[in-house]
């Protein structure tokens, strides 16, 4: 693995995507990431996509390269060793990850009482605490009435969760400062972070809050089109669909020469009163401008517009399910040295990503399967918190904690 993070420890408590993608970060830059659940398996433990035979196969692709641990938090000596984990001495540990609501015995300050040094990051719905994922905080800012054709009268939601993908790596952030913050001071430090405000932040930070105010209006959906510049899509003579973009004045002034279109975009230009040289000036014009370049792509093959692109500066690319993704694009190989095949018990041989920061100091090396549940109870508790075999003994057959378990 990464060892950038080598020596650091996580604990993390945790559910869905957020949560465990930020643990994940961490794991993947060499941080010793331990995750304790419920025995037999968490909110997310069977979340779909699965296998056939039921294996979450979202559950393994958020936790790779951690550690498990299985404990019955319904009892109190069960949440006694997870509160002895979190706490537990050393200047690279005392660091907790978690959504889970900081009450009861994950109140911070019940926390510190056995460590004043304790670093935890809590990523909660919605800053009063409220409860919120990220479908129900994206249907609130704006988006899905931008997202779709003007001709459907409804707003259109996106199924990637990017605000749980933001929030994810922003905890990881967050955790790496107060991380420094302990060894230049000392002080510990909790951490709140909401969904909501990652999502908020993000739409004032690309001007969108800005924009409704001081123009005071709702900026209509446009389909594929590019908001702001030349930007849409097209389809092939075989039936392959592309996007075509020209933000910059070099990708517009390539994709007219190997469209072969300067008289028509000197008329468009003369027609429209527009300087095609602007971005701006060439969203007004997207219509005229696609009338163009839509049948130079119609008429060729999606290998005959890969040629003429080819080496050129034009900005564009192929959509593809993910079937297609997998099957033909390079990028998602182990061609990229992002990528790695992995055997995870309990699902098999498949490809899976590494962490997407290419460390100069620290190659990328082999990347490390998603532990069973429970797979790693007895090394945690013996190593960390110093039980003997016969203390291990007696928790597992009190139901206390459990080991290696699959779905």
């Amino acid at each position: 693995m990464n060892r950038i993070l080598e020596g650091l420890r996580v604990v993390e408590g945790s559910a869905f995507i957020a949560a465990p993608l930020g643990g994940m970060t961490l794991a993947q830059m060499g941080a010793d990431v331990i995750r304790f659940d419920p025995i037999g398996g968490g909110l997310d433990w069977n979340r779909w996509p699965v296998t056939d035979s039921g294996r979450s196969l979202y559950w393994v692709g958020l936790n790779k390269g951690k550690r498990s641990i299985a404990i019955n938090l319904r009892e109190d000596e069960g949440r006694e060793l997870a509160r002895a984990l979190i706490t537990a001495p050393g200047e690279n540990s005392g660091i907790f990850l978690t959504n889970f609501a900081p009450s009861g015995w994950l109140a911070y300050d019940k926390l510190r009482e056995d460590r004043d040094d304790l670093i935890m990051m809590n990523i909660l719905g919605h800053s009063d605490g409220s409860s919120a994922v990220d479908y129900t905080v994206n249907c609130a800012v704006g988006y899905p009435y931008t997202t779709g054709n003007a001709e459907r009268d409804a707003p259109v939601n996106h199924v990637f969760p990017g605000w749980d993908a933001v929030c994810g790596v922003t905890a990881s952030t967050g955790i790496l400062a107060a991380e420094r913050h302990r060894r230049l001071t000392g002080e510990g430090q909790y951490i709140s972070l909401a969904l909501s405000d990652v999502a908020y932040a993000m739409v004032g930070n690309f001007g969108h809050i800005a924009e409704a105010q001081i123009k005071k209006e709702t900026r209509p959906p446009y389909g594929n089109d590019l908001y702001g510049a030349f930007g849409r899509d097209f389809g092939t003579r075989d039936g392959r669909r592309i996007m075509i973009v020209a933000i910059t004045r070099r990708q517009w002034s390539e994709l007219v020469k190997v469209v072969g279109m300067e008289e028509e975009a000197a008329r468009i230009a003369e027609s429209t009163g527009r300087n095609l040289n602007d971005e701006g000036d060439r969203f007004e014009a997207r219509d005229a401008i696609a009338d163009v370049v839509r049948p130079w792509v119609e008429s060729r093959s999606l290998s005959d517009v890969e040629t003429a692109f080819d080496g050129t500066g034009v900005c564009w690319g192929l959509y593809q399910d993910f079937v297609e993704m997998v099957e033909g694009d390079p990028r998602c190989s182990p061609a990229n040295p992002m990528f790695q095949e992995l055997d995870q018990p309990g699902v098999g041989h498949y490809l899976v990503p590494g962490s997407p920061l290419d460390f100069g100091a620290a190659p990328r090396e082999t990347v490390r399967p998603a532990p069973q549940l429970g797979e790693n109870t007895d090394e945690v508790l013996s190593t960390i918190l110093g039980l003997g075999d016969g203390q291990l003994g007696d928790l597992h057959d009190r139901g206390i904690v459990a080991g290696p378990s699959t779905n």
